[in-house]
């Protein structure tokens, strides 16, 4: 009876997730009118008017663009630095150098992003950052750094210690010790850690919103603001550009799919 009760549970979960993206993949193959004619019905006849018209008469190539530059800069610089500071941490731990690093970046995740909002864009005018692609990723960098050396601080720390002392023994340097034991160790963990910062900054609309300015910079989440209207908003064009801005997410976590699994069951098991 329980098993039953379980799977109808499960079911109705599954519903009530998969029935707002039917929706909006349904309204995707509609016209404007069809949609506010009635919105939860299915179209006339389908068609890629909408995806045709994202593409060919909007600038959607160049946001696409501006969005995977900005998010694989940041994520692939945002793991080099956290995963650096969490073997320092690791290795130093029980220094007070260390316990003072990993207090600092604790410090971090206590202060919301938000609260900085207004000396984060004095700060970028000042060094004249602001509308910049180089900015938004600095500044991406900064907020996020706390959160990933959090992350793989827990991840780095299950690692044997023997194999430290093992290199050490050997005669291998910090640098060595680090590319050659940690990295190959913790793919996994830095697999898990990239999907998860890949799906923030890629979705961020906050602080582009913030900085950047000129159309031709504007990331796809901001981009898409552009489809809402004062009085009238184009939702299937919307809808599309949703879906558009959700495939390299779901391509993403279909590549890193084993390693974000492995990594998620190894912090669950050792941690």
């Amino acid at each position: 009876m329980l098993r039953i009760v379980g799977k109808v549970m499960l079911v109705g979960f599954a519903g009530v997730i998969l029935a707002p993206l039917l929706i909006v993949v349904i309204t995707t193959l509609k016209t404007n009118p069809e949609f506010y004619a009635n919105p939860l019905s299915w179209p006339d006849h389908f068609s890629l008017d909408n995806v045709r018209s994202l593409f060919a008469k909007q600038m959607m190539w160049r946001y696409f663009w501006n969005s995977t530059l900005i998010t694989f800069v940041t994520v692939a610089a945002e793991l080099l630095l956290a995963s650096s500071m969490a073997y320092a941490i690791m290795r130093y731990g029980k220094s007070k150098i260390g316990k003072l690093l990993f207090a600092l970046f604790a410090i971090g995740l206590m202060i919301p992003s938000q609260v900085n909002m207004i000396p984060i864009y004095a700060l970028l005018r000042e060094w004249s950052l602001t509308n910049s692609h180089f900015g938004l990723i600095m500044i991406s960098l900064t907020i996020l750094l706390p959160l990933s050396v959090f992350i793989l601080s827990g991840f780095v720390n299950t690692l044997p210690k023997e194999l430290m002392e093992a290199g050490e023994i050997d005669g291998a340097s910090e640098l060595r010790l680090f590319t050659q034991i940690v990295v190959p160790l913790c793919a996994p963990y830095l697999a898990t850690t990239a999907a998860f910062l890949f799906v923030i900054v890629w979705n961020d609309l906050l602080f582009p919103m913030l900085l950047l300015v000129e159309k031709d910079k504007l990331t796809l989440p901001l981009a898409l603001l552009q489809f809402k209207g004062e009085y009238v908003t184009h939702y299937p064009l919307l809808m599309t550009g949703v879906v558009v801005a959700a495939l390299p997410m779901i391509v993403i976590f279909v590549f890193l799919q084993r390693y974000f699994i492995a990594g998620a069951l190894a912090g669950s098991l050792k941690g």
